[in-house]
């Protein structure tokens, strides 16, 4: 459902199921990922290693360590704060502030998705051309097959 209207918008952003809010989590990769896994843009995992693109730590790189689906931040090791009463705490952080500079693969499962998307791609283009060049020699055939019949009947010949 798509709707214009903004108090919509923040209903559907907080009242979504884990399965879109885990697509909402994605974050862009960086070029050269980009090129290797086809693909622009991937939900960020805890253990990845992102650099933060925007805000007052931006150029900072660590590796995720916690995700929170229900508030939509990720939580980067190193990355803290001092509170007034002298204990440190994560900063949060929103995942389309970020770079994907390396990926965990550990989960065979997301391994598979993310190379299968390229090897898909290219099984997808690499059928579609020798299927049409097998069909276009059968036409051809069977036209020679029907002049030389049609030939062939009106010289009389049978």
């Amino acid at each position: 459902m798509q709707t214009n209207n903004p108090g919509k918008q923040r209903k559907m952003l907080f009242n979504a199921p884990v399965h879109i809010r885990h697509k909402q989590m994605a974050a862009p990769i960086s070029s050269e990922l980009a090129a290797s896994r086809g693909a622009k843009t991937l939900p960020v995992r805890k253990g990845d290693t992102v650099r933060i693109m925007r805000g007052d730590n931006k150029g900072f790189e660590g590796k995720v360590s916690r995700v929170d689906l229900k508030a939509y931040r990720i939580y980067l090791e190193g990355l803290t704060r001092e509170k007034t009463d002298g204990t440190n705490i994560f900063l949060a952080i929103h995942p389309s502030k970020v770079q994907i500079r390396n990926l965990n693969l550990d989960d065979k499962y997301r391994k598979d998705t993310i190379l299968g998307r390229k090897t898909a791609e290219k099984k997808v283009t690499a059928k579609a051309k020798p299927a049409k060049a097998k069909k276009a020699p059968a036409k051809v055939a069977k036209e020679t097959e029907a002049k030389t019949t049609k030939s062939a009947s009106e010289n009389g010949e049978e």
